[in-house]
């Protein structure tokens, strides 16, 4: 049975990632040093060869798709894109620590959401989907090889979700610009869903 090869990317810095702030589906740029530090990974030939590139609409990693692979095809997955963190977008733990709400959806659970943000459960589905949408494209156009380029919480759900070996959130937990390796095959996922954690690529 063929596998196939999908190598998890976080996006580079940003500001807001400086400032400790949620940034869900705020579409904020990559910084000056966002763009520099991605530039001396893509430079050390850290990233894999690919045949295709995966990417979340946000322009961070539209912009971090441009530098790692500038000459490949892109296509956009809206369902990779970060968590919507409702009232909490743009806001930093020390700024929500006092707040009921804020304690409440860091006790975590499938119904746990912050006011007018997205629960748990309902993003994990968005991440499989999105997932899955990528998997049936690179099968259909007999792409082994490929990359996406997504958010830290869509990557740490689904390697928890959908991976093996079981692990926690802090297990695979990536800096900026760090990622995964998976492997997948029709069967584990159709079975699962479920995919091979091989490693990290940083």
């Amino acid at each position: 049975m063929k596998n196939y090869y999908l190598y998890l990317i976080r996006h580079g810095i940003t500001q807001g990632n400086l400032d400790g702030k949620y940034i869900g589906q705020t579409d904020l740029s990559l910084c000056p040093e966002g763009k520099r530090h991605i530039e001396e990974l893509a430079a050390q030939d850290i990233y894999p060869e690919v045949g295709k590139v995966y990417s979340s609409p946000l322009s961070r990693c539209l912009e971090t798709a441009e530098i790692i692979y500038p000459e490949q095809k892109l296509m956009i997955i809206d369902e990779i894109c970060e968590m919507n963190f409702g009232d909490f977008e743009n806001k930093s733990r020390e700024q929500l620590q006092d707040l009921r709400e804020y304690t409440e959806w860091l006790k975590g659970g499938a119904e746990a959401a912050p006011p007018n943000g997205e629960k748990y459960g309902e993003f994990m589905l968005r991440c499989i989907e999105g997932l899955d949408s990528i998997f049936s494209d690179m099968m259909r156009r007999e792409v082994t090889r490929a990359a996406c380029i997504t958010h830290a919480g869509v990557i740490t759900n689904l390697l928890c979700g959908c991976g093996l070996p079981k692990g926690r959130p802090a297990d695979f937990l990536c800096a900026p610009g760090e990622g995964y390796e998976i492997i997948l095959t029709p069967f584990l996922w159709q079975k699962g869903p479920t995919f091979e954690i091989s490693g990290k690529l940083c």
